[in-house]
Order: structure tokens, then C-alpha cells, then sequence
């Protein structure tokens, strides 16, 4: 394989998705938290047409699916790790108790649990040949977003009830939970449309409704209930056909 034939379109997108994910967490370390969610939009977006690119160009190569999962580990998973880490760090910034630097640090590095069960979930996407077209446990693009949805809460309104009852042990159970759900094989449902009727896909057209609703209704608060809601549905769809 030619050096050339590594920059097609769709690895191209791949790169965009990861280069996204690098500047993230540059804004976030340097305090500039209000360009992260711009960053993930763009990683998101950049991550969902890679592989419909692919398709498109009839050219899916097995070095672009080992791409996308080295750029989803810095994007969905070393990112959303960060995201925690930082609000934690707030946490316990803001506190009446007095912590030591280091303390403060010590006391939020189980925000990357997120990073480290991410990484194990890619890996072993790469490798799973159930999942071509729903998901086993939730993909790291939506705990990703879920992360957001705590991010944007805080940025946008930090004084609201919501904000408020996110003290270090919710932060340390919102990881936990996200850790495991990512790894746990709870069936998860797709978003890949093989007709654009209602038959074969209510369940997608249902969250979809629900989820405008939710965001022209609450707006940026609304962004982790979605992906909360997108986990209900899930759970509820397999009990409903057993």
C-alpha cells in the first residue's frame, strides 16, 4: 500500500475527528473550556462520516477501521476522561475543605476510568464481529456526549440545581457507571438506516423525536438526558422482545 493511498477521503475524516480531539483537550488544560464542545461537534460529525465515506467510496480498508479507533481513544475516550478529571479538579478547587495541590490531583485521577474502559471497548469492537450493526454496551461516542452534556451544565449554568448536586462522589459514580456500561454487553441500538421508512425503524425515529423535544425544550441541559434516554429505550427494546 502506497503512502498516497493512507490520505483517502476517509481517513482523512478519520484525522479531522482525531486532530479535534488533540485541540479539545488543549482548550481544557488552557482554560478555554467554551471551545471544547465545538471540538467534540466536530469530532462527532467528522467520526460519523468517515465510515459513510468509506462506503460511499466503495473503499473500506482495514487500516482505516484501526484508524478510527486510535482517533475514537484520544476523542471518546482520553477526552471525556479529561472532561471529568477537570470538573472534579473544579470540585474540590471550589470547596469549603482545603486540599493540597497534589491531593486535589490525586482525588481526580478515577475520571479516567471513562479513558481506560473506552480503550478497552475499542479494542475489542475491533475484534467483535456482533456489532456491525447495534451495539453491545454503550459506544464511546455517546458517553462521550453524555460527559459533554455535565460540561456544557456547569459552563453554561453553574448555578443551577442540576450544576449543584455535582460533587466529587456523583463525578466519581458518573464515571463508575460510564466504565461499566461501556464494557457490559447491554444491546445498544444503531443509527444505520437501511431504508428511511418507519418499518424496521421505529425505535430510531422515536429517540430522534424525543430527543428534539428534549433539546428545543431544555436546550444544552438536555444533551446527557438524550443519551440516559437512548440507554432506557435500549434496555426496555430487549426486554420488550424477550
Amino acid at each position: 500500500m502506497g503512502v498516497l493511498s493512507l490520505f483517502n477521503f476517509a481517513n482523512l475524516l478519520t484525522l479531522l475527528n482525531l486532530l479535534s480531539g488533540c485541540m479539545a483537550l488543549v482548550f481544557l488544560f488552557n482554560y478555554q473550556v467554551q471551545w471544547v464542545p465545538v471540538c467534540i461537534l466536530v469530532s462527532l460529525v467528522a467520526d460519523f462520516l468517515d465510515g459513510f465515506a468509506a462506503r460511499l467510496t466503495k473503499n473500506p480498508t482495514d487500516i482505516g477501521k484501526q484508524l478510527d479507533s486510535l482517533a475514537d481513544v484520544v476523542s471518546f475516550g482520553v477526552l471525556p476522561g479529561a472532561i471529568l478529571f477537570h470538573l472534579m479538579f473544579q470540585k474540590y478547587e471550589t470547596s469549603e475543605l482545603v486540599f493540597p495541590l497534589n491531593r486535589m490531583y490525586a482525588y481526580s485521577i478515577p475520571a479516567f476510568l471513562v479513558t481506560l474502559a473506552a480503550a478497552l471497548r475499542l479494542a475489542k469492537f475491533n475484534i467483535d464481529t456482533r456489532q456491525s450493526e447495534d451495539f453491545l454496551g454503550l459506544a464511546t461516542p455517546a458517553a462521550t456526549m453524555f460527559v459533554l452534556g455535565l460540561l456544557l451544565i456547569v459552563l453554561y449554568n453553574p448555578y443551577c440545581l442540576a450544576a449543584q448536586v455535582f460533587t466529587g462522589k456523583v463525578l466519581y459514580g458518573t464515571a463508575l457507571l460510564l466504565s461499566v456500561l461501556m464494557i457490559v454487553e447491554i444491546p445498544m441500538f444503531g443509527f444505520k438506516f437501511k431504508s428511511f421508512g418507519w418499518i424496521g425503524n421505529e425505535i430510531r425515529y422515536l429517540f430522534i423525536i424525543l430527543s428534539v423535544a428534549l433539546l428545543a425544550v431544555l436546550k444544552f441541559a438536555a444533551v446527557t438526558l438524550i443519551i440516559i434516554l437512548y440507554i432506557l429505550i435500549s434496555i426496555a427494546t430487549k426486554l420488550i422482545k424477550r
